[in-house]
């Protein structure tokens, strides 16, 4: 397997995905709701920080 750099958000959302099935059943919807924040700012165009 080939290795890849992450910028310091794709990790935390890679982090945040893989604690979900930790997450539940109590703060499940939660950590969804921020996995699903922090995919929604990387995304985003055009980003935010340029």
């Amino acid at each position: 397997m080939d290795k890849v750099l992450l910028n310091p958000a794709e990790l935390e959302l890679i982090e945040a995905i893989r604690n979900l099935r930790l997450a539940y059943p109590n703060g499940y919807e939660e950590l969804l709701w921020y996995a699903q924040q922090l995919f929604d700012k990387l995304v985003e165009m055009p980003p935010e920080d340029e």
